[in-house]
């Protein structure tokens, strides 16, 4: 029995599927993500898509809109991942969030994560919509 054949099959497998849910959430902004991490650490840019997409994103559990709802959630109660927040508003609307759900969910963090962190979140909402109008303008 060669487990050696086998765990390379399932770890490409993970792979296929985690760049697929990659592809399917975040589209171009995520595939940029990992192209520039290639240079520093192209490793890690491997396990975000095996472990974060292949493994976690996923599970049945729940559906994509759930967890782009629970991410920018928790982002925006971190406080300090602006550019991974931004990456995040795009996927959740990528993945059928409205508008007025994520700025919903930002009016929640005011509660729990407190009125600075969700003022920041909102403010990143709001050039992540300024940019996707200007890009429907463009087309």
């Amino acid at each position: 029995m060669d487990t050696g054949n086998n765990a390379a099959l399932q770890k490409r497998d993970r792979y296929a599927q985690g760049w697929q849910k990659l592809k399917e959430i975040d589209g171009a902004a995520g595939e940029k993500v990992v192209a520039a991490l290639a240079p520093i650490a192209p490793d890690f840019g491997r396990l975000l898509i095996e472990f974060g997409f292949g493994d976690i994103y996923s599970r049945p559990q729940l559906d994509l809109r759930a967890r782009e709802i629970a991410t920018i959630a928790a982002l925006a109660a971190l406080g300090n991942a602006q550019p991974q927040l931004k990456i995040h508003i795009e996927a959740a609307l990528n993945v059928g969030c409205t508008r007025d759900e994520i700025v919903e969910v930002f009016m929640q963090m005011a509660l729990y994560a407190g009125f600075p962190a969700a003022l920041n979140a909102l403010f990143a909402a709001r050039e992540v919509f300024e940019a996707s109008e200007a890009v429907a303008a463009a087309d």
